[in-house]
């Protein structure tokens, strides 16, 4: 290391409407070094990135960049000192191509009349990306491409203003195992380069195999910085909530019943075929698969977001024909989607509307709503699920954190009471301490009778919470094992295609 860090965060202080976030919290950063910053949501990690990066400015406290005190009053004073951030959710034009994202507002140019120089954006676009070894066309419309190379652009974007210090917001959490090992090769890259990285991330895994240290936020306060050898990952967790979660991911199986949910054949020419299981009351089913593997896709086939081809859905021993969501909450599912910002939430209204949204009319009276008791009711789910708010339900959902609006998206489907939940990747971007609530909260739901089919690239959530486990590849179920025989092992094989093990008809 060099003989003093590149950034130093002194007493940072932040409050919104007199509640505090921040509370005097200390950080140094050193060039070649990837801190990871971990905590529960509502910690205060997103309001302090965004203090660095100048979107917030402190209430009190001081940033030293080379030892010297500077100011950051804006995004703008940010970039000019070299400082990036990469949002969990990638900021993207996607109807322009990827030499004019990265170039955004800054596009080189040329001659008196100070035109863009088309001819030197590519050129430079396609040197910032294959500097960072990916293969993506400059040329290419973003709105085509992956989520991962969003990410990858985003990045080229940071390294095209000349970053030292790169901020990178929970960037695994819709990536593929393939594609999180493309991202630590880059990463990797940045350090041997020089460049500081903080890391936020809630997968412990990654933390101990990228990170240099770790430091820990919980309820806004500075609990330590350790290095990955001289700790473990149950100390991590204790210093994050602030008791040892030894029973992270048990769960004991319960009674379970006659099926509830049943599917055959299903069939969405392109994206799956001749997909059939059954979900029994009382039972988690879990749902594996790389991603690309079609589980998502036959999740909004059977709540009605997309049409069948093909196939027949039952539930409760009939059979059924779902052209909607809406006829689908009728008829007793529940979806909580994946992607929270776009598919889950209407960002600007607040969180007691949002949580009360799909069951509107039992806060109705005579045309009128019941304001007192719509809040009442959300804020009983808020506190169930421990979800964080600056102020409280009357908060809009999109000044969350992403993991408080996975919350609030969970809390609007249980209020409608479902008999059948569909789950699609429940706890990314959730918090340790938060996960262990949603398991808690999936096992009470599934020991009442509810029929839960969770989607979760996480094979320790699939293993533990699973009464069953489906896997997916390339459209095609290809592997079933019940609790006792599943392994990571099996499961991997048989989302990779190393075996193709039969499937319960």
């Amino acid at each position: 290391m060099t003989a003093q860090p590149l950034l130093s965060a002194c007493g940072i202080s932040k409050a919104f409407g007199g509640t505090p976030v921040l509370q005097n919290v200390s950080l140094d950063l050193w060039p070649g070094e990837v801190h990871v910053l971990m905590g529960e949501n509502g910690a205060g990690k997103s309001t302090f990135n965004k203090i660095l990066s100048g979107v917030h400015t402190p209430d009190s406290g001081e940033i030293l960049l080379n030892g010297q005190a500077v100011s950051i009053a804006s995004p703008a004073a940010a970039q000019a000192h070299g400082i990036a951030l990469l949002h969990q959710e990638p900021i993207i034009f996607p109807d322009l191509d990827v030499a004019e994202n990265i170039f955004v507002g800054r596009q080189p140019q040329k001659g008196p009349w100070r035109s863009i120089n088309w001819h030197s954006m590519y050129e430079q676009a396609g040197e910032l990306l294959n500097s960072l070894g990916v293969q993506i066309d400059p040329h290419e419309r973003m709105g085509g491409l992956s989520v991962a190379a969003h990410q990858m652009v985003e990045m080229a974007r940071a390294m095209s203003q000349n970053a030292r210090v790169l901020i990178m917001d929970e960037p695994t959490a819709s990536l593929s195992p393939d594609e999180v090992a493309d991202l630590f090769r880059i990463v990797r890259d940045l350090r041997a380069q020089g460049v500081a990285l903080v890391f936020i991330s809630h997968r412990l895994e990654e933390v101990f195999e990228i990170g240099d240290r770790i430091t820990v936020l919980r309820d806004g306060e500075f609990v330590n910085t350790v290095t990955p050898a001289e700790t473990t990952k149950e100390e991590i967790i204790r210093m994050m909530v602030g008791r040892p979660l030894s029973s992270l991911f048990e769960r004991e199986a319960g009674s379970i019943g006659e099926p509830l949910l049943k599917v055959e054949g299903l069939t969405r020419t392109g994206h799956f075929r001749n997909i059939s299981f059954e979900v029994k009351a009382g039972e988690i089913v879990g749902m594996a698969g790389l991603v690309g593997a079609g589980r998502t896709e036959v999740s909004e086939a059977i709540f009605g977001v997309t049409q069948l081809d093909a196939g027949k859905v039952f539930l409760d021993g009939k059979p059924v024909n779902i052209r909607s969501p809406r006829q689908a909450v009728q008829l007793g599912l529940a979806y909580v989607p994946e992607d929270r910002q776009q598919h889950g939430l209407l960002l600007s209204m607040t969180i007691a509307e949002n949580i009360t949204l799909p069951v509107l009319k039992q806060f109705a009276q005579m045309g009128w709503l019941r304001a007192r008791q719509e809040r009442e009711v959300a804020q009983q789910y808020t506190a169930k699920l421990h979800l964080r708010a600056a102020r409280d339900v009357s908060q809009a959902a999109g000044e969350l954190s992403g993991g408080n609006q996975q919350k609030v998206v969970l809390a609007k489907w249980l209020l409608s009471q479902p008999r059948v939940l569909i789950l699609d990747e429940p706890t990314r971007g959730i918090d340790i301490g938060a996960k262990a609530e949603v398991h808690r909260i999936m096992g009470e739901l599934a020991s009442q009778g509810m029929a839960i089919l969770m989607i979760s690239s996480e094979l320790p959530e699939i293993l533990a919470m699973s009464d069953r486990v489906l896997v997916m590849r390339e459209g095609r179920l290809t592997g079933e094992f019940n609790r006792a025989e599943a392994t990571q092992e099996k499961i991997m094989a048989a989302a990779t295609g190393q075996q193709m093990v039969e499937v319960a008809a």
